[in-house]
């Protein structure tokens, strides 16, 4: 009986010791990591680390995020992390070089773009405009994409255009 009860005990803990494990590995995720990096015309390195959410037959604004009128992380788990290497200018207005939470707020087809200084953070839960912590704020428009993007992805042209694709919606942004 001693024996058993040491083998079920030895079992529990690496049952438990290998789930603990399974939780750090983020491919394991049901909203994978991904990255899209590119160097621009301007010589600036522009790299987007984000998680990929999944559509699964959810109605964008109503089932799954981005909810109208409310700060989102442009992504799933951790904040999409925006970092350049060098300054740039975004939509014409100036972006030091660093690391950003990118957030955006849908109101349908504009869009404002949030470069928040604030990078390392689970999510926009605590995101707060009155802290100060928004390197940039800029508005865009965001239209219809050509076809269905299941998973959320990020795009950056070598001209320096960055796209969000994340089901039916497409949203650009000039990066100079």
């Amino acid at each position: 009986m001693k024996n058993f009860l040491s083998l079920t005990i030895l079992a529990a803990a690496l049952t438990i010791n290998l789930s603990a494990c399974a939780q750090n590995d983020k491919s394991k995720r049901p909203s994978p990591p991904a990255t899209a990096t590119e160097t621009i015309a301007s010589g600036a390195v522009i790299t987007i680390d984000y998680s990929q959410p999944a559509v699964k037959g959810r109605t964008i604004g109503k089932d799954v995020e981005p909810m109208q009128g409310q700060v989102w992380r442009a992504g799933a788990n951790e904040a999409t992390v925006f970092q350049v290497s060098k300054d740039v200018k975004v939509e014409g207005q100036t972006l030091p070089a660093g690391k950003y939470a990118f957030f955006t707020i849908a109101n349908g087809d504009e869009w404002t773009l949030i470069f928040n200084k604030t990078w390392n953070t689970w999510g926009a839960f605590d995101y707060d405009k009155n802290k100060g912590a928004d390197a940039l704020k800029v508005k865009v428009k965001a239209g219809k994409s050509a076809q269905m993007a299941e998973r959320l992805t990020y795009t950056i042209s070598k001209a320096g255009k960055v796209s969000l694709l994340w089901g039916g919606l497409q949203v650009d942004f000039n990066v100079q």
